[in-house]
């Protein structure tokens, strides 16, 4: 069944966002303490430090580096998995919320205007759509769909590389700011609930 949650682990309560899975681990952030932390599946801490900016709002894996966008400076920076700052560029647009990478390119969600930015891996914007709902809080890629979360609406989406929506499901708690995928199932921060949930899609 679509959202049914599998499991769940405790983080803090209030700005928890952005969320990723690096093949064995996941990663998320504090946006507060401009923290970042590596997980395991049961909430243990592996490690963690600063964060490239004053504001981290998503986070993503390539395979080999971490991509952290920064609210405020309005940014997206690769790290190595110590923190150490590869490269970092300003985005096309907005406010990127949160991020996607995969080998090709980079997706964000920007918060001003409510739209997915697609970009190549130096920032440049190759196309944009508008997000299913007005606060898009996370995002996600299976190597076929996007799946887009909404704050507001608590709402993950299904959507093709155009924006169309396939499907849609309530995300579990109320207040989902990152969304992962693990190759499997999916995995969302939720920074009112202070959880961590894997669930179905």
């Amino acid at each position: 069944m679509s959202g049914e949650i599998l499991r769940s682990f405790d983080v803090a309560k209030w700005y928890s966002t952005g969320l990723t899975f690096d093949g064995k681990y996941l990663w998320g952030l504090h946006s507060n303490l401009d923290l970042v932390f590596q997980w395991d599946f049961d909430g243990k801490v592996i490690k963690s430090f600063a964060s490239p900016g004053a504001n981290p709002l998503g986070i993503a894996f390539d395979g080999k580096y971490l991509w952290i966008t920064d609210g405020t400076a309005k940014t997206i920076s690769q790290c190595d998995l110590d923190g150490k700052i590869i490269k970092s560029f300003d985005v096309p647009a907005g406010v990127p919320i949160s991020i996607e990478v995969n080998d090709k390119s980079l997706w964000y969600c920007e918060g001003d205007e409510d739209r997915i930015y697609q970009c190549d891996l130096n920032g440049n914007a190759l196309k944009s759509f508008a997000t299913p709902e007005d606060t898009p809080n996370g995002i996600a890629f299976d190597n076929k769909y996007l799946w887009i979360i909404d704050y507001d609406e608590a709402e993950i989406y299904q959507c093709d590389l155009d924006g169309k929506v396939i499907k849609s499901f309530a995300a579990p708690g109320d207040g989902p700011s990152g969304l992962a995928f693990d190759g499997q199932y999916l995995w969302v921060i939720d920074d009112f609930e202070g959880k961590v949930y894997q669930i179905a899609r």
